[in-house]
């Protein structure tokens, strides 16, 4: 069973770095795609990274595309999200999620996704 555990999130000024980590805690070991998706407050929750199990050709909403990276360790279960260059709009709840299947047509669609961790708050001072 996929358990998902996001962490890292907190307060930080804008220009500033942080490195969300998600965790299967239920150490699952199946080889799903990964993204990483947010919600800002009375906003719709939407798209920002996803990676393949094989960790090659990562895939950018337009917004932080240059500014975070997606990246994973599969010995280890987790998955990373590096955000640099932080802006105040960067502020939301950021949940990570495991797909089965990965194209590029549907993987920023939250549909696709068959689990979800409780998500890590995010906020960006100006």
């Amino acid at each position: 069973q996929v358990q998902l555990v996001e962490s890292g999130g907190r307060l930080v000024q804008a220009g500033g770095s942080l490195r969300l980590t998600c965790a299967d805690a239920g150490r699952a070991r199946t080889s799903y795609a990964m993204g990483w998706f947010r919600q800002a407050p009375e906003k719709e929750r939407e798209f920002v990274a996803a990676i393949r199990w094989g960790g090659y050709r990562p895939y950018y909403a337009d917004s932080v595309k240059g500014r975070f990276a997606i990246s994973r360790n599969n010995a280890e279960n987790t998955v990373y999200l590096q955000m640099n260059g932080l802006k105040p709009e960067d502020t939301a709840v950021y949940y990570c999620a495991a797909a089965s299947t990965f194209t590029i047509a549907t993987i920023m669609h939250d549909h696709e996704y068959d689990y979800w961790g409780q998500g890590t708050q995010v906020a960006v001072s100006s």
